[in-house]
């Protein structure tokens, strides 16, 4: 542990943002003679980056929300241009006062749910275990414990 400049007791957590709290600010301006130069933990982030298990974990994310998000805007876009193109038939009735384009409405509503559904549950799934292993690496290595990444 650190004492910050205001004699707190200060945890030395990577994922904290102690400049975001005030904490480590100084009073003192700035000197910008000497330049600016990554620390060791700066160091241990780009190593955990640049590692096969974070590009897998990247992959994975990226081979679920690429397709849903495309699939997700094309019934969006569909159902707006069906809405303004062929209004007959979106007012066509269904059973009694409702219309299809009242279920097509409902039906974005229940789409959205669903796909939320399908993130959480893919990311349970195929993401969070390995995500977390990868931050216990990275703040391992950002401490100079060395680590698994």
């Amino acid at each position: 542990m650190q004492r910050s400049n205001s004699g707190d007791v200060r945890y030395d957590d990577p994922w904290y943002d102690a400049l975001a709290s005030g904490w480590g600010e100084s009073s003192e301006p700035a000197v910008a003679s000497e330049p600016a130069r990554r620390s060791d933990g700066a160091d241990a982030y780009l190593q955990v980056q640049r590692s096969a298990a974070f590009q897998e974990v990247r992959s994975r994310y990226r081979r679920f929300v690429v397709p849903a998000v495309v699939s997700f805007l094309a019934w969006y876009v569909a159902y707006v241009v069906t809405a303004t193109t062929a209004p007959q038939l979106m007012a066509r009735p269904v059973m009694g006062a409702v219309n299809l384009g009242m279920l097509a409405g409902l039906g974005q509503f229940l789409s959205t749910f669903l796909l939320t559904w399908a993130y959480v549950r893919h990311a349970r799934l195929r993401r969070d275990r390995a995500a977390l292993e990868l931050r216990w690496d990275a703040q391992e290595l950002a401490r100079g414990r060395g680590g698994a990444a």
